[in-house]
């Protein structure tokens, strides 16, 4: 039995432009996540709702996770093949975070559309800040630091946390499982990149299954999305490899304060569902 504010919502007819405009927005996700490694993902919903226009927001969350889902396990591929997935714990994290991630879904759910997308958008605004916290990180990608005492519990512990965020929001969470992964168990950064991506897929399907088993999936939008994702990522990955350290630092600089002006003007749509106005 659906929440009472979820009765009536499945999904909609789009005109044709919709669905181009649905291809570019899965075409500039998957370019930003190709070229500086992630961020896009937090793009899909805003993108599905405002340039694409989609009306309902639960089923843009819905959609969005199963196309981050699939856009994760490709990206996965050429990662596995270079050797940088830990799949221990790689594994227990996407184990425990997905069915932490089914429970935040669950409660996604039940959520006015409203409010969810309030807190979403603060949730970009913290995103934003990582993004530029990770822009100043130095030291090498591959070093490994010594894994700290306690860490299987640490792991399960930050997969509970970033699962039950991921599941509600219906976003990937790369940037949370990321240093999760590291500061957890001490493996090196690209290590903990590629790992994450076991993660990253999992809690994205986990969310997409338990909305879908509600109608709040698009399955149409979500194929345009995976298709525009899969070129974008192609394009992105061969601008990176053409950019400097430098270069993409500036892009990531870029890129979070886009993320951040976008989250701002999602906060100032949605202040009516706590009853604020300016």
């Amino acid at each position: 039995m659906l929440p009472t504010h979820l009765a009536h919502h499945a999904p909609v007819a789009l005109s044709a432009l919709q669905h181009l405009l649905a291809v570019v927005s899965g075409l500039a996700v998957g370019f930003s996540l190709g070229l500086i490694g992630g961020g896009g993902s937090i793009l899909a919903v805003p993108l599905l709702l405002y340039l694409v226009g989609y009306p309902d927001p639960h089923v843009v969350i819905g959609t969005t996770a199963l196309a981050v889902s699939v856009n994760a396990y490709l990206n996965l591929i050429p990662h596995a093949r270079a050797g940088n997935v830990r799949w221990k714990q790689a594994l227990v994290f996407a184990i425990v975070g997905s069915a932490s991630a089914y429970l935040g879904s669950s409660l996604g759910k039940a959520v006015d559309g409203k409010k969810l997308l309030f807190l979403f958008a603060l949730l970009m605004l913290v995103i934003a800040a990582l993004m530029l916290r990770r822009r100043d990180r130095t030291g090498p990608a591959t070093q490994l630091q010594a894994e700290p005492a306690g860490s299987t519990i640490r792991l399960v512990a930050a997969a509970i946390v970033v699962g039950m965020l991921a599941g509600f929001f219906g976003i990937g969470g790369g940037f949370l499982i990321v240093p999760g992964l590291a500061f957890s168990t001490g493996m090196p950064m690209l290590a903990a990149i590629g790992s994450s991506l076991v993660s990253v897929g999992t809690f994205g399907l986990t969310t997409a299954l338990n909305y879908a088993r509600s109608g709040l999936l698009d399955f149409t939008v979500a194929g345009l999305y995976i298709g525009g994702g899969v070129a974008g990522g192609w394009l992105g990955t061969r601008v990176a490899t053409h950019l400097g350290k430098q270069g993409k630092g500036t892009l990531n600089l870029i890129f979070a304060l886009l993320v951040a002006v976008v989250a701002v003007y999602m906060l100032w749509r949605n202040l009516s569902a706590f009853g604020l106005h300016l």
